[in-house]
């Protein structure tokens, strides 16, 4: 296989339940996921999928979630353990597509379905809870291997062999590796611009950059 054609390593859903974690303590996430064959994807997400936080995480900006497979190896070399399926809550888990490499407003055709990449995935405290690893947010943080988001242009069913096939890709070339790298430095305007010009950016981050460049410029002016 050409080393830069992507596949579906996993297709995985579940919803919302009750998870364990730390001395006794609990948290409903729809961070655990089942590997399927198939599945529906509609416009608000994966059939028999859902997500528990519905103000950070979901939305039809956020209906796809997609994680690198090649960052699993680095991760569990250093945590010294094995992850478990989709461990970052994913619904696609998937070779030859990186952070480096997929950019805002690429446009993918994956078994029936289009979708669009809108922004990096912000990660959040539950994948230490659910992997046991203090550490791993910190360092999906500072390296940026966050995984991303996409909406959906046509639903359809996605079935776990389905190819990957890049329709369209942004002409800005706005990688998710820089977006999150500007996106959690928070410090420059100029770079946060330039991701801002991004159309097919999700509308949550069109907020958010705005609102920190207006305070970065409101400092620059004091």
């Amino acid at each position: 296989m050409e080393k830069n054609i992507a596949t579906i390593h996993t297709l995985a859903v579940g919803m919302p339940q009750e998870l364990h974690y730390g001395n006794g303590r609990t948290v409903i996430t729809g961070i655990k996921k089942q590997a399927v064959p198939e599945v529906y994807l509609a416009a608000c997400g994966f059939e028999g999928d859902d997500v528990a936080d519905k103000k950070h995480h979901g939305g039809p900006d956020r209906a796809v979630c997609l994680y690198p497979a090649e960052h699993y190896p680095q991760w569990e070399q250093e945590l010294g353990k094995t992850l478990p399926v989709a461990a970052f809550g994913e619904n696609l888990t998937v070779t030859n597509m990186t952070e480096a490499d997929i950019c805002i407003g690429d446009i993918y055709k994956i078994g029936e379905t289009v979708i669009q990449i809108t922004q990096g995935r912000v990660p959040c405290s539950t994948i230490d809870k659910y992997t046991e690893a203090n550490i791993l947010l910190k360092r999906l943080i500072e390296t940026g291997y966050t995984g991303f988001l996409a909406r959906v242009l046509e639903e359809g069913t996605i079935y776990a062999d389905s190819p990957i096939e890049l329709i369209e890709k942004d002409p800005a070339r706005i990688s998710v590796l820089y977006c999150n790298e500007v996106y959690f430095q928070n410090k420059d305007a100029e770079a946060m611009q330039r991701i801002l010009a991004v159309d097919a950016l999700a509308d949550e981050w069109k907020q958010k950059l705005a609102k920190r460049i207006q305070v970065l410029q409101s400092r620059v002016a004091k």
